[in-house]
């Protein structure tokens, strides 16, 4: 076998030509390549093993899987995998482009099967400066004489997860599974591979099995059920293999076994779990979503580290991500979608003396009443603004701030007068009727009339009503897609989905200064598809600030700190007093502040923290944009007492660090010491900071006038939190 070999950024790539002019993706990882790896049959490789071996080979690590209908798929798979897929297994090596442009090396690698299915695949990879993670998608082409109907295509597959590393993988092998839904997104779970139905059942013996992990989204909303992400990592061989899916609506990934290996595939739609698939006629091509794919140590904060640097890159600039400016929105524990001019007042004069730069008028300035069954006009309602919304927007910028509204622009509630009038191909179609959920019609943005529609809404509140910001919410899932102009349901998904990409761009054309926020109920379209055009993500609807602590440690799973918006509202009544003021701050001032909550009616003592808590976020944002997520104990669970994480540079970081005391709450401490007060105590290791040799300092960041006793003992930071709910911020730099 013939080897190629690839080192860039730290990730080393082996492919192999068989005598069959066969390609084989053999080796992907962090550490360099041992042949040896490839035989796995007990601690020595017999003769007969060796052929076994080259058998297996022949059989599996192929760099692409494609499947087209009606060809045999002859190799041995069990249950739903996608593997062994044709012509998948047919392709043969026609060679690779090498080429250096801005970002960074790329190869493009070329294969063709022209004895059977008469197709050709291109796979590009494109690596980045900087970050040891490349970006890759594949390119089918048919170039035969009759149409072919594509039912998979992988962005990226890899066989030989576990091979490193002398240990079998039930020993080594450990997966995270980045769990999301609504109002508790960011749900991060470690397990083994056996836990999860993995198990290495004949250890050092051929084995085969039709279990599949399989972490997938069908649908519009892409992170409703998990992030489209992935993480495994081998804790002998201390690698970590992770992936990001960059797509925003279905998606699927999986990892199983073959041959004595396991392999992970990575895709957009398909046609066993997304309804799609794709007739390609002579001369038609089709391309798969991108994927980013990346290696490091098995460390799950440096895999994300690794991933926040990738997504700035790949991010449109903007001002906004620059200057992380703090945003106050009347929804969320205060207005609840019911906006008068008399309300808004005294809120944006509460809202400007805090310190807030934005103002945002959220759901509900453009209909009386209950609105959710007939929205899709977004005319202001002078019931709710007797002198017109923009009264209150002027009245907004003579505060210093930049105003905003709320809208929902790709559904049509079912009462909407326009939507009675419009013809169905407005909408998504399903067995010749309208798509219904929760009483909302789902825009079609492949139709020319309804993107005029929709660019009408935006020119209107940008230039009559003046508005600089919009918070861009989607409230529905249509499903698996719409039968209008598709050969499948799922395809006419992914055609709206990439039409509704295109329009984003022309809009950020258009108004390059305008700020347009990602939500979807909260966080269930948390995709690097989006969140490479939009500047700011909603991360939750959580209403509980104790619980949002949870999502606020491990929200740079999902999104870069400059880009995730998390809601700080102190409430009219809480029971903890000034406490629950500091608690709402500090988890919102490590990221992006959506200030919220009465701030007219809740005190002077109160309001004072929320004002102290925006001014320190001003003084620290210059290095949120620039930070690297850590966790001294590990991302929370939900079920968490103590949390704590926080932002590194080279030179600094800071630290948050929460308690909370509630039902359901555990005590979760790893007590490095014992104490008289032991159990209002938190010890939290420092060692990993990058600056920690030599030693530290810790400073009480904020909020400085709620002082607590704290102390720093061989890079190890004790706090001590004595009431039930608290929260502190911390700075730490080097000695």
């Amino acid at each position: 076998m013939e080897y190629i070999k690839i080192c860039e950024n730290g990730i080393h790539i082996v492919f192999g030509v068989t005598e069959k002019k066969q390609l084989k993706l053999l080796h992907f990882s962090y550490t360099e390549f041992d042949e040896n790896d490839l035989c796995k049959f007990g601690p020595e490789c017999k003769a007969e093993d060796v052929v076994r071996k080259e058998q297996f080979i022949d059989e599996a690590f192929q760099l692409v899987q494609v499947n087209l209908s009606g060809y045999n798929r002859p190799y041995e798979k069990h249950g739903n995998k996608h593997i062994v897929t044709a012509p998948g297994y047919l392709f043969t090596y026609a060679g690779m482009e090498d080429t250096v442009n801005e970002i960074g090396r790329k190869l493009v690698i070329f294969q063709e099967d022209k004895e059977v299915t008469h197709t050709r695949v291109e796979t590009t990879m494109q690596f980045y400066k900087g970050t040891s993670i490349v970006r890759m998608f594949n390119t089918v082409y048919n170039e035969g004489s009759e149409m072919q109907t594509l039912e998979y295509i992988s962005s990226f597959c890899y066989f030989g997860l576990e091979k490193e590393g002398k240990d079998n993988s039930d020993a080594k092998m450990r997966v995270r599974i980045p769990y999301n839904g609504w109002q508790k997104e960011m749900s991060i779970k470690d397990y083994s591979f056996a836990e999860l139905g993995l198990a290495q059942t004949q250890p050092g013996v051929y084995q085969r099995t039709s279990q599949v992990l399989e972490v997938t989204n069908t649908g519009n909303w892409s992170s409703k059920k998990y992030l489209p992400l992935g993480y495994v990592e081998n804790t002998q061989a201390h690698t970590s293999l992770f992936w990001q899916i960059e797509h925003n609506g279905s998606w699927h990934y999986e990892i199983s076994d073959q041959h004595t290996h396991f392999y992970v595939c990575v895709s957009g739609p398909t046609e066993v779990q997304s309804h799609w698939f794709k007739d390609l006629k002579p001369g038609e091509s089709f391309t798969s979503v991108p994927v980013a794919v990346g290696v490091t140590e098995d460390s799950f904060e440096k895999a994300v580290g690794e991933l926040t640097r990738y997504r700035r890159m790949i991010r449109r600039p903007n001002k906004d991500d620059e200057n992380l400016p703090v945003i106050f929105n009347d929804y969320m524990n205060c207005l609840f979608g019911d906006p008068t001019t008399e309300k808004e007042l005294p809120m944006i004069d509460a809202a400007a003396a805090c310190g807030c730069e934005y103002y945002v008028i959220d759901a509900g300035w453009y209909a009386p009443g209950e609105w959710w069954d007939s929205v899709g006009e977004w005319q202001e309602c002078r019931e709710r603004f007797p002198g017109g919304i923009r009264e209150v927007t002027d009245y907004i910028r003579s505060k210093g701030m930049i105003p905003g509204v709320w809208l929902e622009l790709e559904v049509m509630g079912i009462y909407c007068e326009k939507a009675k009038r419009v013809p169905d191909d407005w909408f998504f179609i399903r067995h010749g009727k309208r798509v219904f959920d929760r009483s909302r019609y789902q825009l079609d943005f492949r139709n020319p009339e309804v993107i005029g529609h929709v660019n009408e809404v935006v020119d209107r509140v940008v230039n009559e009503y003046g508005v600089g910001y919009i918070k861009m919410d989607y409230n529905i899932e249509p499903g698996i897609g719409t039968e209008l102009y598709a050969e499948s349901v799922g395809q006419g998904m992914l055609e709206h989905e990439k039409a509704y990409l295109a329009w984003l761009d022309d809009v950020f054309t258009k108004y390059p200064d305008l700020v347009i926020e990602n939500c979807s109920s909260g966080g269930l379209r948390i995709d690097y598809a989006l969140l490479s055009r939009y500047s700011i993500q909603s991360t939750s609807d959580q209403e509980d600030y104790r619980n949002y602590a949870t999502i606020a440690v491990n929200a740079a799973a999902g999104v870069t700190p400059e880009q995730g918006a998390i809601w700080s509202y102190p409430m009219c009544n809480a029971k903890e007093g000034k406490e629950e003021v500091i608690y709402n701050m500090i988890n919102s001032m490590l990221v992006r502040i959506h200030q919220s909550g009465h701030l007219a009616q809740i005190g002077e003592e109160r309001r004072n923290l929320v004002a102290e808590g925006i001014k320190v976020y001003k003084n620290i944002r210059e290095d949120i944009k620039k930070a690297v997520p850590f966790w001294p104990l590990d991302v929370a669970d939900n079920q968490d007492k103590w949390l704590c994480g926080g932002l590194q540079t080279k030179e600094k970081a800071y630290l948050a660090v929460w308690k909370r005391e509630m039902e359901g709450k555990l005590d979760n401490r790893i007590p490095l010491t014992t104490s008289d007060n032991e159990e209002n105590l938190f010890e939290i290791p420092l060692s990993s900071l990058p600056f920690a040799d030599g030693g530290l300092q810790v400073k009480l960041l904020y909020p400085a006038s709620e002082p607590v006793t704290y102390e720093l003992a061989e890079d190890v930071l004790r706090v001590w939190l004595d009431k039930p709910v608290m929260a502190r911020l911390f700075e730490i730099t080097k000695a």
